[in-house]
């Protein structure tokens, strides 16, 4: 059975990070151990939350598994919410990593146009630390506007812009790029047929290849897609499913996740009920027959 750590807050209420990561992960097959950063009340989503900073308990936790001699095929990192917090998820790729060991971050800080609250203005530049050397990262638009420095979220873009931000990106570092949440207003020289759809795009950096994956656009955003994106991806990877097709499937399960949300009449967009969705997930990577 793989093995894998997934390094974020956990959030009492509300789908998002650890508390989407740790049942996803294991659905799919995969042994899964939580390091938490922070305990919140609910996610940021939520007004007036209350946070616990969690960092003192960090190093007592990773001595303890140095002892055990833990290891993990991938570290999947998540929210973070502070730089202190970046730096000890370094110290720990720099001590649990082998050389066949995934690193897949989700750089889990903004959406919108604006920063989840909390995150201070450097945290962005702070997170380079540990994209570079990594094997996939996967942000946002927002997200991607400030590693990158520039404003990339209230802007028309085209096909052209979507491919140098995400060469741009891999500049900071990372073999891999998954840019979610692309959506154009009108077709694209390469792209027919796309208008009224969103995505995510891939750039593999060592083979120079761009691969888009659209799917029909739901009018609304709700918490925590990123983290069942993020979460679904990383088990794919880890059952041997190349990049294409994992961020596929992903995609897939997001949108399915989101659809029997929408079937309950009280549904709320500060959660995905994306269990309704496990039994599609685990057939199709053939955990259910």
């Amino acid at each position: 059975m793989k093995k894998a750590v997934t390094i974020q807050d956990i959030s009492c209420k509300g789908k998002c990070s650890i508390t989407v990561a740790l049942p996803i992960l294991s659905a799919m097959g995969i042994d899964t151990a939580v390091l938490p950063t922070a305990l919140l009340s609910t996610h940021s989503g939520f007004d007036d939350f209350f946070v616990h900073d969690l960092s003192s308990d960090f190093t007592p936790i990773t001595d303890h598994w140095k002892k055990q001699r833990f290891s993990f095929d991938a570290i999947y990192t998540g929210y973070l919410g502070s730089e202190i917090h970046v730096d000890h998820v370094k110290d720990f790729v720099k001590d649990f990593r082998r050389d066949d060991t995934l690193l897949i971050v989700d750089p889990a800080m903004a959406d919108e146009g604006k920063m989840y609250s909390g995150i201070s203005s450097s945290f962005a530049s702070h997170i380079h630390k540990i994209i570079n050397g990594s094997d996939v990262i996967l942000p946002n638009l927002t997200e991607a506007s400030f590693l990158l420095g520039e404003d990339l979220f209230n802007k028309e873009y085209t096909e052209e812009d979507i491919i140098s931000i995400l060469k741009d990106l891999s500049k900071l570092g990372t073999k891999n790029v998954v840019l979610k949440g692309v959506s154009f207003t009108s077709d694209q020289k390469n792209l027919k047929g796309i208008k009224g759809k969103i995505g995510n795009v891939a750039y593999d950096s060592t083979r120079e290849r761009i691969t888009w994956h659209f799917h029909k656009k739901i009018n609304q955003s709700f918490c925590g897609a990123g983290d069942v994106f993020a979460s679904s991806l990383t088990g794919a990877l880890l059952r041997g499913t190349n990049l294409e097709e994992a961020i596929s499937i992903s995609g897939d399960f997001v949108l399915k996740s989101i659809k029997k949300t929408m079937e309950e009449d009280d549904y709320s967009t500060l959660y995905i009920d994306f269990e309704k969705a496990l039994p599609w997930l685990m057939k199709k990577i053939g955990i259910l027959k």
